[in-house]
């Protein structure tokens, strides 16, 4: 039997359409779970960092610890986290997620906070002279005014998280990295380069979704940038 760098695999094309077609429903099903992972990694990350991002803006003593708390889990590596997490949670979708929320924690607190902060003294000021309190202040002028800054650490959080959902296929959770892990213990290359085309081509499409949205969402921004 030929090895990998062998005649066979010359010979062997680089997709074999005959394979995707008989597969479409198994590469859908992984596209899909991707899909799941990636938005309840977000999801779960956003509603963790968005009241940690508040009380960093108003308590500024706590924004040392939250961030060096959240940048120690965005550097441990990704296979080293889920080592870590296998003995507790043993090989399943709860250690995929747990590892997936914690790197998206820094990414999205440092643009909470940045775009908060990046609200005019003076807007605020307005507000406070019009009668605003700080929640109505906080949901009426600071927020959409941060959105922009907002959903661009939103978008770089969707786009990276993409992109580590394909290594939890080694515990058995990776959706299209399933594909990719299965193809390479086989040296089969249709499925690595089908779930690799597909997680890009994932990651593209929603990132510029996301880019959608933030332009329908903030106009002023997109009329502001349009000047001369």
């Amino acid at each position: 039997m030929l090895g990998p760098w062998g005649v066979a695999a010359i010979r062997e094309p680089w997709v074999r359409w005959d394979w995707v077609s008989r597969h479409v429903d198994d590469i859908l099903r992984a596209l899909r779970d991707h899909v799941v992972l990636t938005f309840i990694a977000v999801a779960v990350g956003f509603l963790i960092a968005a009241p940690l991002s508040l009380l960093v803006r108003r308590w500024r003593w706590l924004e040392a610890p939250v961030f060096s708390v959240t940048g120690i889990l965005y550097t441990i590596p990704s296979l080293a986290l889920l080592a870590l997490l296998v003995p507790l949670t043993g090989l399943t979708r709860t250690t995929a997620e747990v590892a997936l929320v914690s790197y998206t924690l820094l990414i999205l607190i440092r643009n909470i906070v940045a775009g908060l902060d990046g609200v005019p003294p003076d807007v605020t000021e307005a507000a406070t002279g019009m009668g605003y309190g700080r929640a109505r202040q906080l949901v009426r002028v600071e927020l959409p005014l941060a959105l922009p800054v907002i959903m661009a650490g939103l978008r770089i959080a969707v786009v990276t998280t993409i992109g580590l959902v394909t290594v939890t296929a080694l515990i058995g959770q990776g959706g299209l990295g399933q594909l990719i892990l299965d193809g390479l213990n086989r040296n089969f290359r249709t499925e690595v380069v089908v779930g690799s085309a597909l997680s890009v081509g994932l990651a593209v499409a929603a990132d510029a979704a996301l880019l959608v949205v933030q332009r329908l969402a903030t106009p002023w921004a997109t009329r502001k940038r349009a000047r001369p």
